[in-house]
């Protein structure tokens, strides 16, 4: 992937000398070829997996963090959020009444999301003890974040990758093929393969800037390509010529 990127510059950098400026007459980069890149389909939790992660979070009660991290999970799970976007949440842009968070993405873009009834119940409950919390202490050095530390400052994303991690192994998953952004590879695959979401919907959600980053989910799930071979008129044929 460096490769090809690399070469991608180049090749573009030449061009522009050649074409654009006509500073060259030859362009010298006009034959590198470009490394072919094999596409890996996202690793994600599978419904019973994220239903038992969940769980796990939320009956953990020697977890002083557990609404926090139930929280955290939950909309990773729902939202498809991803790390820095999760971290950076403050009270201010969820919108109680319209069940709308607004984060802010890759590239500095803002954009809105709906909260279900999950995640509006979940921080909810998060919310509660984190009043009760700051009331205990000075709350000079908290911010208007929404998820906090024990320090009483923001979450960072060392500390969510490690609430993520722990959890994970609680529930008795691979924390070497899972993590954060798996978690966001999940939620996009759960409402695409459950939700029959449109992919131009899907699209916006994960706040993708190009739809061909977003397909990669519609190849996750083999499930229904193996039920359409299945269900060829021809499938079971060779049964009766072997019963003959």
């Amino acid at each position: 992937a460096t490769c090809a990127r690399k070469i991608s510059t180049i090749r573009i950098f030449f061009k522009y000398l050649t074409i654009t400026t006509n500073m060259l007459k030859i362009n010298p980069a006009q034959n590198l070829e470009t490394p072919k890149l094999n596409k890996r389909l996202p690793r994600y939790l599978t419904l019973e997996d994220s239903e038992k992660l969940l769980t796990i979070t939320a009956d953990d009660e020697e977890n002083k963090n557990k609404e926090r991290d139930f929280a955290i999970i939950t909309l990773f799970l729902n939202c498809g959020l991803r790390l820095s976007e999760l971290v950076g949440i403050n009270i201010s842009d969820i919108r109680f009444d319209e069940c709308m968070l607004t984060v802010i993405g890759k590239g500095n873009k803002e954009r809105s999301i709906y909260l279900n009834d999950s995640c509006i119940q979940a921080i909810n409950a998060y919310l509660g003890i984190r009043k009760s919390a700051l009331a205990k202490k000075d709350s000079k050095n908290s911010d208007k974040a929404l998820f906090l530390s024990s320090y009483k400052q923001r979450i960072s994303k060392r500390t969510v990758e490690n609430v993520v991690s722990r959890e994970l192994q609680k529930a008795g998953l691979d924390t070497t093929k899972y993590s954060t952004h798996k978690l966001r590879h999940t939620a996009a695959t759960l409402m695409y393969k459950y939700g029959q979401v449109d992919i131009r919907a899907l699209q916006e959600l994960l706040g993708h800037q190009s739809i061909s980053t977003t397909e990669i989910y519609t190849h996750v799930d083999n499930e229904e390509v193996r039920n359409a071979v299945n269900s060829n008129p021809l499938a079971k044929f060779n049964n009766k010529i072997i019963k003959k």
